[in-house]
C-alpha cells in the first residue's frame, strides 16, 4: 500500500472514530500525535489531511450535502462521510493530488468498509465536487 493511501486509511479512521465515540476530532488528533496507539506514528500527510478537513468543515459539509442530492450527511454512512470530507479537502484545497486520484483513493476507501452502494455514490458525489470545484475554493 502507498504511502498516501496509508495516510487517507488513517485520516479516514480518526474522523471514523472521533464521530463514533462523539469527540473532538481536532483533540483526537492532538492526542495521536503526542501519544501514538501504535508502534508506528501517524504519517504527516494524516495529519495534513486531517487539519485540511477540520479548517474547512463548515464547507466541506455545506457542499456534500448540496451536491448529494437528497442525502443529508447525517443518513450517510460514517465511513462514507469521512471519506468524502478527506477527498474533498483533496479535491478543493489541495493542488498536489489530481480529482482523479482523491476520486479514485476515497471509492477504493469505502470499497472494502461501507456499504455496497457507497461505491458509486462516493464517485458520483466527488465527481460533481470535481466538476464545481472552481466555484468553491
Amino acid at each position: 500500500m502507498a504511502a498516501r493511501t496509508r495516510a487517507r486509511k488513517r485520516a479516514l479512521e480518526l474522523l471514523f472514530e472521533a464521530e463514533a465515540r462523539d469527540i473532538n476530532v481536532g483533540d483526537l488528533l492532538a492526542e495521536r500525535v503526542a501519544a501514538p496507539t501504535t508502534q508506528h506514528p501517524l504519517p504527516e500527510y494524516t495529519v495534513t489531511l486531517v487539519e485540511g478537513v477540520l479548517a474547512h468543515w463548515g464547507e466541506i459539509n455545506e457542499v456534500l450535502e448540496t451536491y448529494s442530492h437528497g442525502w443529508q450527511l447525517d443518513r450517510m454512512p460514517s465511513v462514507d462521510r469521512a471519506a468524502l470530507r478527506v477527498a474533498m479537502w483533496e479535491i478543493v484545497w489541495n493542488d498536489e493530488v489530481p480529482d482523479p486520484v482523491a476520486i479514485s483513493e476515497a471509492v477504493e476507501l469505502v470499497q472494502g468498509m461501507s456499504t455496497d452502494e457507497s461505491p458509486k455514490f462516493v464517485n458520483g458525489l466527488l465527481a460533481r465536487v470535481s466538476d464545481v470545484k472552481a466555484t468553491l475554493a
